[in-house]
């Protein structure tokens, strides 16, 4: 359980720098329009936009697919360790995934909505 903290507060540490680096980019002055100079800075706003979406919509599936599995191999286990109530295990194995499958799916629309807006 401690490495999985680890890797959950690295998670987060890199959630909040992502999400924190339009702020910063933000502050400096526009570059010359007619001077045709490129901008020192190397993730811009609309490039750290994109790539929090991209990286928000990545770790959204990987959640939704662990959780879809692991509900899936707790439901093989059940039914390996009592088969005559298959039917009700699989019934509320079925409607968890697609509840799982819902908020992900939400979840990504939300990331790449923060990508366009």
């Amino acid at each position: 359980m401690k490495k999985f903290s680890k890797i959950a507060l690295t998670f987060i540490v890199a959630g909040l720098v992502l999400t924190l680096a339009p702020a910063f980019a933000a502050d400096q002055a526009p570059a010359d329009a007619g001077s045709g100079a490129e901008s020192a800075t190397f993730l811009t706003t609309d490039g750290a936009k994109k790539l929090g979406g991209a990286i928000g919509a990545g770790l959204v599936i990987m959640g939704g697919a662990a959780g879809i599995g692991r509900i899936g191999g707790s439901a093989v286990e059940s039914i390996a360790r009592q088969p005559e109530v298959a039917d009700k295990i699989n019934t509320a194995m079925i409607i968890t995934a697609a509840l799982i499958e819902g908020a992900t799916l939400f979840a990504v629309v939300v990331a790449m909505l923060a990508v366009l807006f």
